[in-house]
């Protein structure tokens, strides 16, 4: 997530104290005549949020088409999300099966699934995949905001070792590339992900703003209190109430960030937050996804991906009452037992992605839309069935409409086997950031448009 220099780059107010800038949401209020009349213009938002190892087909996947259809079992946590979500059926990204490179389907399914292109099978420093679509987009749009892309994970990134087969961890661990050989690495720990969302000046006032919040346990907040209150005067009613709704959930967000525990992520060395017991991975999911909900809401970004876990991942789900591990499970020899542990771990991401849905739903925009009818954010994981190592027919899952253009309410069921690239060339399309070509692509995705 890289720290942009340019100045004049956003649409949104800010509030600025030592070390600190926080972005407002649009405010009405405030907006100027020539503003006004551009708010049918808000900016469309593209999120990618992955999940590892495949999932249960037979309870995941929707049965029925087109607008007929109905959930999986293992995805009850969205069907009140019915009329904002598109399934897409028949998706692959071919590029990840072995063909002559032999094994390593785990590594190929990260570096193929936002690349659609083959990585060079190495362990080595001489990694090759390709730019990835949300870098794409970034590379065209990102001046527009104060960071071009927000790269997430709940697993600390690796980007040497041998992972998986002959090649190297970073592709198992890295989704978003910057180019062919270079990953955009992705930020684990929330608590830095929070400094550069808020932080601001030089480094000696991040610093000492952030030495003064740990000493005096001060919030963000009091260091922009005084010109919040110099604005909430000039706000009318409703945006008042949005700005003390905004203010607060910040101080929320920031409260649990403090909460959470270093150790809990691994890999990042101790920032001396408070000894708490250690986070449970779902309120990581969900303190990240806060994170890059309030980026989009405050268009510090229009870009980012979320890797919940990597491919390959061996994490156990005691919450659900799995202690068995993930990638163990996912070669399931067909055993209706580990099969029914699969589908609890599919539900499990299911309400983690519908959490993430109902966070952009309750937000609106200066065009009377929710932030998620604003965006298009893509579900998905690299493979479909973990077992076979199949990297067709993904689960795939489009939420939001891109501002109306993209149809939802239904299940759409393409031919077998069309390149996953060829929906990216259509996502670049809405996001402004055409290309004649992508990945594997063999043409548009028009059927996924309203």
């Amino acid at each position: 997530m890289p720290a942009a220099s340019r100045t004049g780059f956003s649409r949104r107010s800010l509030l600025r104290g030592l070390g600190v800038s926080l972005a407002l949401p649009a405010l009405p209020s405030l907006a100027s005549p020539a503003r006004a009349a551009a708010s049918a213009g808000v900016p469309t938002r593209m999120a990618f949020l992955y999940i590892p190892n495949g999932v249960n087909v037979d309870r995941w996947m929707p049965t029925g088409s087109g607008t007929d259809f109905s959930f999986g079992p293992s995805l009850e946590a969205l069907t009140s999300f019915r009329s904002d979500l598109q399934f897409i059926r028949g998706l692959a990204q071919q590029n990840g099966f072995a063909g002559p490179d032999g094994a390593g389907d785990h590594a190929r399914a990260v570096a193929t699934i936002l690349t659609g292109a083959r990585p060079r099978k190495t362990a080595g420093a001489d990694i090759k995949a390709g730019v990835s679509v949300d870098q794409v987009a970034a590379s065209a749009i990102g001046k527009a905001t104060r960071f071009p892309s927000l790269e997430l994970s709940c697993d600390a990134s690796r980007k040497s070792g041998n992972c998986d087969s002959g090649y190297s961890c970073a592709y198992s661990f890295n989704m978003s590339w910057r180019s062919e050989n270079q990953p955009a690495t992705a930020e684990t720990n929330p608590r830095l992900v929070f400094e550069r969302l808020f932080g601001a000046g030089s480094g000696d006032e991040r610093a000492a703003s952030l030495a003064a919040r740990q000493q005096e346990q001060k919030s963000i907040l009091d260091f922009v209190l005084g010109e919040a209150n110099g604005l909430s005067h000039k706000l009318g009613s409703n945006d008042r109430r949005k700005l003390d709704e905004y203010l607060t959930g910040v101080r929320e967000i920031e409260q649990r960030v403090l909460a959470f525990k270093p150790d809990s992520v691994a890999g990042v060395p101790d920032l001396s937050l408070p000894d708490r017991p250690p986070t449970a991975y779902a309120d990581h999911i969900r303190l990240m996804a806060d994170m890059m909900v309030l980026a989009f809401q405050t268009d510090a970004t229009r870009i980012a991906t979320f890797m919940l876990a990597h491919d390959g991942s061996n994490r156990s789900f005691p919450e659900v009452g799995v202690g068995d591990g993930h990638h163990n499970l996912s070669h399931h020899q067909g055993k209706e037992e580990n099969l029914e542990k699969i589908a609890r771990i599919d539900r499990f991401y299911g309400e983690q992605f519908a959490y993430v849905l109902s966070r952009m739903r309750d937000i609106r925009e200066e065009n009377g839309r929710s932030l998620l009818d604003n965006s298009m954010v893509l579900y998905t994981s690299g493979l479909s069935d973990g077992n076979r190592h199949n990297h067709n027919d993904l689960p795939v899952i489009m939420a939001g409409t891109a501002g109306g253009r993209l149809s939802t309410g239904r299940n759409l069921v393409l031919g077998e086997d069309q390149p996953m690239s060829n929906l990216y060339l259509t996502m670049l399309d809405l996001m402004g950031a055409p290309q004649q070509e992508f990945g594997d692509s063999t043409g548009r995705l028009d059927a996924v448009l309203a």
